[in-house]
């Protein structure tokens, strides 16, 4: 199977439209002399983002403070990148900055927060039975090892039932700060709206109901060189 393209389906048909919105960031900063650009108070800076006052003051209190610690953040670095590793089509997980994307979902939706903080616990917990480290500190071979056991649902045993909750959540926000970054986005190819021209309705239909464009029509609305 294709991960990619598993991790591409989950990103575009099961993730909550509220968390894809709570992710876009604006990709190009330049000033549009025809834009309203937004003055943000708070932060003193022009944003290009016009937030309601609540949302900035939000936004404000979300980005104070940091929840996962600095060892938690690199199990998560390390899960991610194992989720979406680079490759020849674009970078890592680790590369779209999918960790800082978690760090301020957790914190934005605090139900995330006992799930995932109980699961890197429970990860570390089983590493050190396991292989005397903690997850961060295995092996590559050992990392796999672990993720393999708790990374497929219908084959995991019994006892790895926590592991493997954890690992769905910990997938689902792995794909989801993924694919609405910009390095995601350009690895699904999506390029957005752009400017086509009509040619008129084809020959085969006109004369299927035998009618014809006038001269004018031609030269004017459907002929293009």
């Amino acid at each position: 199977m294709d991960r990619r393209k598993s991790l591409k389906t989950i990103a575009l048909g099961t993730v909550s439209t509220g968390l894809i919105l709570d992710a876009c960031k604006l990709a190009d900063k330049k000033e549009n002399d025809n834009k309203v650009v937004a003055k943000d108070n708070n932060a003193n800076e022009n944003t290009g983002i016009n937030r309601m006052k609540e949302e900035k003051e939000h936004y404000k209190e979300v980005t104070s403070y940091t929840f996962f610690t600095p060892e938690e953040m690199a199990t998560i670095a390390a899960l991610a990148d194992i989720i979406i590793p680079k490759d020849d089509v674009s970078g890592s997980a680790t590369d779209a900055k999918v960790p800082d994307f978690i760090e301020f979902i957790v914190k934005d939706m605090p139900e995330h927060q006992v799930p995932m903080r109980g699961g890197l616990r429970w990860l570390n917990l089983e590493c050190f039975h396991r292989y005397n480290n903690a997850f961060q500190d295995c092996t590559k071979q050992q990392q796999i090892e672990i993720v393999d056991q708790i990374a497929y649902p219908k084959k995991a045993k019994p006892e790895m039932k926590q592991g493997v909750s954890f690992f769905n959540l910990m997938r689902n926000l792995t794909a989801s700060g993924f694919y609405t970054s910009e390095i995601g986005v350009k690895d699904i190819g999506y390029i957005g709206n752009q400017p086509n021209q009509w040619n008129g309705v084809p020959a085969d239909v006109l004369k299927q109901y035998n009618i014809a464009y006038t001269p004018k029509e031609l030269q004017e609305c459907v002929s293009f060189s």
